[in-house]
């Protein structure tokens, strides 16, 4: 592959936030693994499907929000409004990874599963993009967004969207985005007021913000502690791990609600969450596989 072709290849990954849209397919392997019950290569087509359409969402976003971006020096270099990529390419790229996606779900993982998929991009770009200028909690709905996938690969695998294990993998996965918002405002909060958005840093101290953060990283260590009591693990020591790091989790953000503390070290805070998170999906794949 040429340098040119590397670089081409770089911006349309940014563009569908391919870093971001793989660690949202593995939560559909991971509520497919847990409905079905043993490993079943049957999940690759919701892992792609939602790969796919999650990649041409993220797309839409900045295709929606490029002169927003322009504004803020943390997303000015993204691919269109840094003029690496056209809006006609990012058109492109919309359409083929979205229809491509939903195209996957429909065929090969069921009609339910293709409707979640419709849902979930109508969520993301209908709903929780243009309510980001309205209010400075669009998050909390937003979140719908982060428990939807896991969802599809439950349905995909057959499972039944009522079963109490599907609502609780589904309010894991939402409850843990939010603090994922809480720490980018702590970093970029005064990036958002410049590019017009609501931002709760025009309401809230930076303290304040530290301990709504903390209060919802501690809400998702609760709902981890309280997974057992929906789904039936099948090895107690893999229960025990996962609380175990559930009270790792908040006892390495108790830093979030110390008063003398004025700053969060961002990347490290954000390396930690998301790496937990994969954890508790390791976990989960684990208890199934093992």
């Amino acid at each position: 592959m040429t340098t040119s072709y590397k670089r081409q290849f770089k911006a349309y990954a940014w563009l569908g936030k391919f870093s971001i849209s793989l660690p949202v397919a593995l939560t559909t392997f991971t509520g497919y693994l847990l409905s079905q019950g043993n490993f079943d290569p049957g999940f690759v087509y919701s892992f792609a499907g939602v790969f796919l359409l999650a990649s041409g969402a993220s797309a839409l976003n900045q295709v929606q929000e490029y002169k927003t971006d322009l504004l803020m020096p943390r997303t000015r270099n993204r691919p269109i409004p840094s003029g690496r990529i056209s809006l006609t390419g990012a058109w492109m790229f919309i359409i083929l990874f979205s229809l491509s996606g939903l195209f996957i779900l429909y065929h090969f993982s069921g009609l339910m599963a293709f409707i979640l998929g419709i849902l979930n991009l109508i969520w993301y770009n209908g709903i929780y993009t243009p309510l980001k200028r309205t209010t400075a909690f669009a998050v909390v709905p937003g979140s719908v967004v982060g428990a939807l996938p896991p969802l599809i690969g439950w349905v995909a695998a057959g499972g039944s969207l009522i079963d109490p294990v599907a609502v609780a993998l589904g309010f894991f996965f939402f409850i843990g985005q939010i603090p994922h918002f809480w720490l980018l405002l702590l970093r970029f909060g005064h990036e958002y007021e410049m590019a017009g958005l609501k931002s709760l840093t025009t309401r809230f101290s930076n303290v304040q913000i530290r301990r709504l953060t903390f209060v919802w990283i501690a809400a998702t260590a609760v709902v981890a502690f309280m997974l057992p009591g929906f789904y039936r693990f099948n090895h107690t020591v893999i229960i025990y791990i996962l609380w175990a790091l559930s009270v790792f989790l908040v006892a390495i953000f108790t830093g979030l609600i110390k008063p003398s503390k004025e700053d969060v070290e961002f990347r490290t805070s954000f390396i930690r969450i998301n790496v937990y998170y994969f954890f508790v999906m390791v976990l989960l794949c684990l208890d199934v596989l093992l």
